[in-house]
């Protein structure tokens, strides 16, 4: 197989020059492009306002794309119903509001897999052993757990479907350093499992070093992407983007420590 044919084969989300907004006539993306290829770990990372946040929802049909495309495995699902892209393997968990506060967490899992309820026993199992946490108390309110749990939570439903491609939006924002640090090696290990991950990330550094390609996000465009550790280390990704990202992340951490 050539190499042009092996790469088409694994490119599992395209997204070619997206432009896209909440409200008629102003667009929050303008011209975004990403690649995912299949077992990536993609970071995304930008100061605040660059649509990181807008472009994962265009991905999952959450926000309306005026122009350009996106592509699941070479099928055009651009603009497509956030159940058909459940259904053809996309999961997402958003920042915040990520879980049914009023459910258990087992039931919160059953939420997950609502479209084909007689896998419950056997994805669920395989939750239990991935979360551990989440086995013991599993019969425990969503709403009394602490940030990092709820979180934990949302990961484990939306990994219900079996998802080829995990969206995460924000996963350690409000968490303590110890619980951000406990989320980034949990990401890792689910996308050690073959789930290929696109995760939007506050803590740029921290996500620069555990993703395999990064993009920077800047006014809705790309403004650099490549290797995480070589974003990690370019002189003018560091000038322009991680010193004032660090100072934010930081100072947010201090302010909302409580919610770990």
């Amino acid at each position: 197989m050539s190499q042009q044919m092996q790469a088409e084969r694994d490119l599992v989300v395209k997204a070619d020059n997206v432009t896209a907004g909440y409200l008629p006539g102003i667009n929050i993306l303008n011209g975004c492009t990403l690649e995912a290829y299949a077992g990536e770990l993609i970071g995304i990372i930008g100061p605040n306002g660059a649509g990181k946040s807008t472009l994962l929802k265009a991905l999952f049909g959450l926000v309306d794309i005026r122009e350009g495309t996106v592509a699941l495995a070479g099928e055009d699902i651009t603009n497509a119903p956030t159940n058909q892209l459940v259904r053809k393997g996309i999961g997402f968990v958003p920042q915040t509001n990520n879980v049914f506060p009023s459910l258990s967490i087992e039931e919160n899992l059953q939420m997950g897999l609502f479209l084909k309820p007689r896998d419950f026993a056997s994805r669920a199992e395989e939750m239990w052993e991935l979360f551990p946490m989440l086995a013991e108390r599993r019969k425990q309110r969503a709403g009394s757990l602490s940030g990092g749990e709820r979180q934990s939570v949302a990961m484990a439903r939306a990994l219900m479907m079996n998802p080829k491609v995990l969206l995460l939006d924000e996963p350690s924002a409000g968490l303590s350093p110890v619980r951000q640090d406990e989320t980034f090696i949990r990401t890792r290990q689910i996308n050690k499992t073959g789930v290929t991950i696109i995760m939007v990330e506050q803590n740029a550094r921290r996500c620069l070093q555990i993703c395999d390609r990064a993009y920077v996000l800047d006014q809705g465009r790309n403004a650099y992407e490549g290797p995480g550790r070589e974003l990690a280390n370019d002189p003018k990704v560091i000038e322009l983007y991680l010193g004032t990202l660090a100072a934010d992340v930081e100072t947010k951490a201090a302010d909302e420590g409580a919610g770990a």
